[in-house]
């Protein structure tokens, strides 16, 4: 029998975390240290299954199972993880690593804020190499709970209540709205089974090629069911127009979970997005990518324009976050090999990226008591490593060449001016349709930069105001190191892109064959 790396990474959080509420209210430091123990050994494990990834080996390696969970239902516990889902397992593993450290400061319920936030990972972790889709329902609303109470516990004063409860209604419609799809999956499934691999094989085989009747008409099954499964767990990637509870929720969060929230669950969406509507459905999704593409199209453009009139530090990046979301979902809908390669690359480029912005604007919110720009100014004196940082984020999110940002949007735009109308697509568009698109998109470029420069001067250079000159104070060894955590990741990238560029080739390869043979 193999080591279950995999159920290692995903269940060692709730462990250290049941152990951590063990604990004595006062004995603060312990939970600390418990929480960074376990999030470092959980790292040190995504990076050893990350480097032994064999590109060419299986589609899925370090499986476990399936084993019958129950039975009677055809549901199993079935782990695996391929060369989309191992780059997320590792994003989430930094985040949760750095999450904790940025959060060493948390005097209010240290013991409950770091159980929770452990608690919280479980769910994502989970959701990445689950290859059955109860398992992944099962994993994905069980973070529910601490995501909600994280929020209205520990969140900002002034919009926790709103921001929880809108944030956990709207991923709550969505993942009802994405079951519906995937109860249909199975009822036509041959083997009644919420095993991916399974249905694969199905949908392989013709299980899903019906027709209904609608309205007098014959129309294909997947012309219908594929939208509730898609753009289901695409709301959870913040689509457009059930995108506003990611910045409100992301705002209203504490700095940990606003990195979780939108450097590692946005991706769920996206990625289950993929792996499910788009892999099982590929006729619905040959019929509804124009109209994905467009979606995705005002999710860049809209929300980059939104950031740029931004006042609050926190509201730009909860904007930018769902802008360059929009890219990911462009680039799956192009059903190309660069498409699809260029939304995996982004995914993890956008999480670490995303991640140190919120880091860094909370280290500025705990010192300086404002998120106000314009009372904001000459920071980078007192937080060097905070400026670095933020401008280093800054880069990626501008796509510099140099940076992960660069290598990820690159493909995206490629694919994009590749792409061709499927046959058979929800309205028929001529053969410069999708270079429109990527041509409007580039539009967002220099949005980005402008916003993202806007921020730099105004809040890390200038004059520091005289009110800072006392008051605020450098960012300690533990944020530095984890600035440099996720600074590193995002040049590596850029610098050498074949350490993620192979493994994610792997990853879309089999559902790119159902596009290109």
């Amino acid at each position: 029998m193999t080591f279950p790396i995999l159920s290692v990474i995903t269940f060692t959080p709730l462990v250290a975390g049941l152990l951590i509420l063990m604990l004595p209210a006062e004995r603060k430091n312990e939970a600390r240290v418990t929480a960074l123990a376990a999030a470092a050994f959980t790292t040190a494990l995504a990076l050893f299954a990350y480097f032994s990834f064999d590109p060419n080996g299986p589609r899925f390696q370090f499986v476990e199972g399936p084993y019958q969970w129950v039975p009677q239902l055809g549901i199993t516990y079935h782990m695996a993880a391929d060369g989309l889902g191992l780059p997320m397992i590792l994003l989430t593993a930094l985040v949760l690593l750095t999450g904790v450290m940025i959060s060493w400061n948390v005097e209010d319920r240290t013991r409950e804020f770091m159980a929770f936030f452990l608690f919280l990972s479980v769910g994502v972790f989970g959701v990445f190499a689950a290859q059955d889709l109860f398992l992944f329902f099962f994993l994905l609303e069980i973070a529910v709970f601490p995501k909600y109470l994280m929020i209205v516990m520990w969140g900002w004063p002034k919009t926790r209540e709103y921001g929880a409860m809108k944030l956990t209604l709207y991923l709550f419609i969505a993942s009802v709205v994405a079951l519906i799809g995937v109860l249909w999956l199975y009822a036509l499934s041959p083997v009644k089974t919420f095993n991916l691999l399974w249905l694969e094989e199905a949908m392989r085989a013709g299980g899903f090629d019906r027709t209904l009747n609608l309205f007098g008409a014959n129309v294909p099954a997947q012309h219908v069911w594929f939208p509730l499964i898609f753009f289901g767990f695409a709301i959870m990637g913040a689509i457009f127009p059930l995108h506003s509870w990611a910045p409100d929720g992301h705002v209203a969060a504490p700095t940990a979970i606003s990195m979780m929230l939108a450097g590692v669950e946005m991706k769920v969406g996206m990625y289950a997005a993929f792996r499910v509507g788009i892999t099982l459905l590929p006729e619905g999704a040959a019929f509804w990518s124009p109209v994905i593409v467009l979606f995705g199209l005002i999710n860049v453009v809209y929300a980059a324009y939104i950031a740029l009139i931004q006042r609050d530090f926190k509201y730009i990046i909860g904007f930018s976050s769902v802008s360059h979301m929009g890219l990911v979902m462009m680039g799956f809908a192009t059903l190309s090999r660069e498409g699809f390669i260029g939304a995996g690359l982004q995914m993890f480029s956008h999480g670490i990226m995303t991640a140190i912005f919120f880091a860094i604007v909370g280290m500025v919110y705990d010192r300086a008591h404002t998120r106000n720009i314009p009372e904001l100014g000459g920071l980078a004196q007192k937080m060097p490593w905070a400026a670095t940082g933020f401008i280093i984020g800054g880069f990626t999110s501008m796509g510099m060449p140099g940076f992960s940002g660069f290598v990820a949007e690159i493909p995206i735009y490629m694919g994009l001016w590749k792409a061709s109308t499927p046959e058979g697509a929800i309205f028929a568009t001529a053969p410069w349709y999708f270079q429109l698109m990527a041509i409007i998109a580039v539009i967002s470029i220099v949005v980005t930069a402008a916003y993202i420069l806007r921020a730099v001067q105004r809040v890390f250079f200038g004059e520091l105001p005289a009110k800072f000159a006392h008051e605020v104070g450098d960012v300690s060894v533990l944020d530095k190191i984890a600035i440099a955590i996720l600074s590193g990741w995002m040049i590596l990238l850029g610098v050498y892109p074949v350490i993620m560029y192979p493994m994610v080739t792997a990853g879309i390869t089999p559902t790119l064959r159902l596009f290109v043979p």
